[in-house]
C-alpha cells in the first residue's frame, strides 16, 4: 500500500494531513506548501509561465503538469485539490481562467479569457442537507490538442472535447464535442463540422 493510500485509509490521519497542508475551510495551500514542497513535486517546463498575479492552488496530493512553452495569464486560478491538472506544451489559459481538476488540457491549445473548466461537482439532491455538507463530485475534463475555446465559455465536469474544435464565447458545455467541430450555445451544440473530403467546414 502507497503512502498515498494509507493516509486516506486513515480519517485521522488524513484530517491531519490536510490541516497541515491548507487552513480549515480554505482551498489556498500554507505557504510553506508553495515554497517547499510543490516546486519539487510538480512539472513545470522551464520555458512555461505562470503570471505572478496568478492563484495555484495546487497541492501536492495531486499532480500539476503544465508543458513546454505554455502560459498561464494574470488572474487565473488553478486548483488540483479533487484531481490532477494537466497542460500540454505551447497552450495558452487566458486571463481570469478557472481551472478545477481533473481537467487534461492538450498542445496548442488556446483559452481565451474568463473561461471556466471545473471537474468537480456538488451534489444536491439531499434536501435535508445543506449544499456545502453534501458529497463532492468529480469527473474528468479533457480538451484535446489544437482547440479554441473562446471567452466565457463554462465545461462542466465529464465533458471531452475533440481535437481541433472551436467552443463558441459564451458556450456552456455539458456533453461531449466531437473533433473537428464548432459548438455554440447553451446548452452547447455543434453547428459545423469539418468535412476532410470537401476540405472545408460545412453547417450540421
Amino acid at each position: 500500500m502507497s503512502l498515498k493510500e494509507k493516509i486516506k485509509s486513515n480519517p485521522g490521519l488524513k484530517k491531519l494531513i490536510h490541516w497541515m497542508l491548507i487552513p480549515s475551510g480554505e482551498a489556498r495551500p500554507r505557504v510553506w506548501v508553495k515554497w517547499f514542497i510543490n516546486p519539487f513535486v510538480h512539472q513545470r517546463a522551464w520555458s512555461s509561465k505562470v503570471r505572478c498575479r496568478t492563484r495555484m492552488d495546487v497541492l501536492p496530493f495531486n499532480r500539476f503538469v503544465l508543458g513546454k512553452s505554455s502560459t498561464i495569464e494574470d488572474f487565473c486560478t488553478v486548483n488540483n485539490g479533487v484531481g490532477d491538472v494537466f497542460i500540454g506544451d505551447n497552450t495558452l489559459i487566458g486571463m481570469g481562467n478557472v481551472i478545477i481538476g481533473p481537467v487534461t488540457i492538450g498542445n496548442n491549445v488556446i483559452f481565451a479569457q474568463n473561461v471556466v473548466a471545473s471537474g468537480l461537482n456538488h451534489e444536491y439532491r439531499d434536501v435535508n442537507k445543506a449544499i456545502h455538507s453534501q458529497e463532492i463530485l468529480v469527473a474528468p475534463i479533457t480538451v484535446h490538442d489544437d482547440c479554441w475555446i473562446a471567452a466565457n465559455a463554462v465545461i462542466t465536469s465529464g465533458v471531452t472535447i475533440g481535437k481541433h474544435s472551436v467552443i463558441a464565447a459564451g458556450a456552456v458545455v455539458t456533453k461531449d464535442i466531437p473533433a473537428y467541430s464548432v459548438a455554440v450555445g447553451n446548452p452547447a451544440r455543434v453547428i459545423k463540422t469539418y468535412d476532410a473530403e470537401l476540405g472545408e467546414w460545412v453547417k450540421v
